[in-house]
């Protein structure tokens, strides 16, 4: 039997019991939120998507079987296992890359996944190698390097068994380096995974799950009986939930801060549970590696978690190790011309994408992560070194020049974007050719354009990204509209 300090169980009660006091309160107050809101669209595409998959694939990350071409791809390449069969419709309405996996979602209601399996990020056995011999992908306009067999159960996105059967839909998944989740529209969650720390694994939940290999549903004591979760947002090691009165819950590690609240480390197992932290009125959320955000009603857009670089976008002066401890309000220009629509982020740097479709970058310089080009980036937003270099960004400072985006996606250290017009974008480290752009390697400094037989008649609706690797989701567009759009970009 544990033991417990005299009076832990009555702090525990009280705790549960603000909880609820503080849903009672909001149910008051706030119009609910549900899966059909503005934002949750952001997740789902209305019609299936061509995918494709581009950059490192080392540890089976692009999904492209255990042929023997396929530790690089350079250029975006169109996945065929996620075809119902070569040559007819898609059927993948939804993709999120995790850390060294990706998560899919089809049209009726299943999830693939693929990728590396260590921590059981795929939810599924893959110990045991098929038989059957799967073919080579050939693509003419992707260019492969290393030769080697990789793990057929890993490299091919398969079926998630294990899920209920049920007629409610997914509107959700998530991905975090070592973890996967997925959201029903009556607000019940499945994951499998675990979560990692400084220390290596730290666990899933509580101290009852250290690794889970299969779909676990995560008991939803954590909110009120009268509401849901409407939306996730993943980290690296950490992901929030937002319910439908706009109360933010954060779960998984939180040693750079990125829970919104401190966690003892004699507690840090006890507590290794979604936690509501202070943070309500909101009706967005997203995450970077270790830093988060919210958007409140009032379109407010606040941040916390790791902050050495500026990429919580909430100071100008910035620090090693810096910390953001507790939400505060990002340094977007006051009267923007425009609503956020959402937020993208990766280790040190961070995206804001508005709805008119211009885009807000600040944190890490380094390798190019913020795609702004440095000789024009206003003094005052600069953070340099003590030679005169310019470090990082922590003053969220407008991409000029750039045509209208529609969607954002950050990796570690690389950035994608989609325009208005479906045309895919990318710039940041280019070492492991996750920026798209072909065999030289090279980081980018502002946004480039991918641009390839693959992807050249598609409207790019979707775009993710994880460590060393990217997908995108298209529509197939008609010959008409293609070169229609062809002739635009032509012309300028």
């Amino acid at each position: 039997m544990k033991r417990t300090h005299s009076g832990e169980g009555s702090v525990r009660s009280h705790k549960r019991q603000r909880s609820v006091q503080l849903h009672s309160t909001l149910n008051k107050h706030y119009k609910p939120l549900n899966s059909a809101n503005d934002y949750s669209k952001l997740f789902l595409s209305e019609k299936p998507l061509d995918i494709f998959v581009w950059g490192t694939g080392s540890m089976c990350e692009l999904g492209l079987g255990p042929s023997h071409k396929n530790k690089e791809v350079k250029r975006p390449r169109l996945n065929p296992f996620l075809m119902a069969k070569e040559g007819t419709e898609p059927f993948i309405t939804s993709i999120c890359c995790g850390g060294m996996h990706t998560i899919a979602l089809s049209k009726d209601n299943k999830v693939y996944t693929w990728g590396t399996n260590d921590s059981g990020a795929l939810g599924r056995d893959t110990t045991t190698n098929a038989t059957e011999q799967l073919k080579d992908m050939k693509d003419a306009d992707a260019d492969d390097d290393e030769d080697g067999d990789l793990n057929d159960l890993e490299s091919t996105p398969t079926v998630v068994t294990g899920l209920p059967e049920t007629d409610v839909k997914i509107i959700q998944i998530a991905a975090t380096d070592n973890m996967s989740c997925i959201l029903y529209e009556n607000g019940d969650i499945y994951c499998w995974g675990t979560f990692r720390c400084n220390e290596g694994i730290l666990g899933l939940y509580k101290d009852e799950i250290q690794t889970q290999l299969t779909p676990w549903k995560l008991p939803l004591n954590f909110v009120s009986k009268n509401t849901k979760i409407v939306q996730l947002a993943p980290g690296k090691d950490h992901i929030l939930f937002l319910d439908e009165f706009g109360v933010v819950y954060a779960w998984g590690n939180s040693q750079q801060g990125q829970l919104g609240r401190k966690v003892l480390e004699r507690s840090r197992l006890r507590t290794l549970e979604p936690r509501p932290f202070g943070l309500d009125n909101i009706k967005y959320i997203s995450s970077g590696e270790n830093h988060s955000f919210a958007l409140d009603h009032n379109g407010d857009l606040f941040a916390w978690g790791l902050n050495q670089f500026g990429q919580c976008g909430v100071s100008k002066d910035v620090e090693d190790g810096a910390l953001v401890t507790v939400p505060t309000k990002v340094l977007l220009p006051e009267n923007l011309d425009s609503k956020v629509k959402m937020v993208a982020a990766g280790e040190h740097h961070s995206l804001v994408l508005l709805e008119n479709g211009d885009l807000y970058c600040f944190g890490r310089v380094d390798m190019y992560e913020i795609g702004l080009e440095k000789s024009k980036i206003p003094e005052a937003n600069c953070y340099k070194d003590a030679r005169g270099n310019i470090r990082s960004v922590p003053v969220p400072t407008k991409m000029e020049g750039a045509k209208p985006f529609k969607y954002v996606a950050c990796g570690s250290h690389h950035s994608l974007a989609s325009t208005t017009d479906g045309v895919a974008f990318s710039w940041g480290f280019g070492e492991t050719y996750a920026v798209g752009l072909g065999p030289a390697g090279e980081d980018i400094e502002v946004p480039e354009r991918i641009k390839n037989t693959a992807t050249k008649e598609h409207d790019i609706v979707f775009v993710s990204a994880g460590g060393q690797f990217s997908c995108s989701g298209g529509l197939k567009l008609s010959e008409e509209e293609a070169d229609k759009r062809e002739d635009a970009y032509d012309d300028e």
